[in-house]
């Protein structure tokens, strides 16, 4: 019944769509980044763009898998906040270490593939893992039956990857002429520390309203 009633609300659901866009926004904002992050260290070849793109594709399907099992647990705004801002956090080495870390790599494997590929591994793959969760725990939690779950996973994943085709022409495009890479990392781990915080929010809201049903049910 609680179910039915969370998944009904406009709100709600409107909350959940527009927090998948921007996962997949910002997912394929950093992959792009990724190449000019490692450029200094690496350069900018096939090799290096071979490495960020296995591993942000590995990270993701890691992602989707632990966000589906997750899923299997009544769904819950409060843990699907939570994951916004694991990711925000997980960023931020990438902010304030990534030259330490990128340097030390580079100093230690000669080899541009495999020194890009180790350090891809140390700086993006627990924030996209994290951000891989956010697709499929987002169907979770706007199914009401399983009559309309294609629909419903249909409708997220169009929503998210447009989320990821948009991002891919604004940072290409414009963000990256405009601002300096970690200005736009900053900016992007405050959109997920606000979605995180949106999302959390919203959960206690709901909890509290079904505690105030539930009481006026037993009176």
């Amino acid at each position: 019944m609680n179910e039915k009633k969370f998944t009904h609300s406009r709100f709600q659901i409107t909350l959940v769509l527009v927090l998948a866009f921007l996962s997949g926004f910002i997912i394929m904002a950093i992959e792009l980044l990724g190449g000019r992050i490692l450029a200094p260290y690496f350069g900018s070849s096939i090799f290096v763009w071979g490495s960020i793109i296995t591993v942000f594709m590995l990270s993701l399907s890691i992602g989707y898998l632990c966000g589906g099992k997750l899923s299997l647990l009544k769904p819950d705004l409060r843990l699907y906040g939570s994951f916004f801002v694991g990711a925000a956090i997980l960023l931020l080495p990438l902010v304030f270490a990534g030259n330490e870390i990128m340097e030390a790599v580079f100093l230690r494997i000669e080899d541009p593939r495999y020194g890009s590929l180790v350090v891809s591994m140390l700086l993006f793959f627990l924030p996209t893992a994290i951000m891989g969760m956010i697709a499929p725990y987002s169907v979770r939690l706007l199914v009401i039956s399983t009559d309309g779950s294609g629909h419903v996973a249909g409708k997220l994943y169009f929503i998210s990857t447009l989320g990821s085709a948009l991002g891919t022409l604004a940072t290409s495009f414009y963000l990256v002429l405009w601002f300096e890479v970690n200005q736009i990392l900053i900016t992007m781990c405050m959109a997920l520390l606000c979605a995180g915080f949106v999302a959390i929010m919203t959960g206690i809201r709901n909890m509290q309203s079904q505690t105030i049903d539930l009481n006026d049910n037993a009176k």
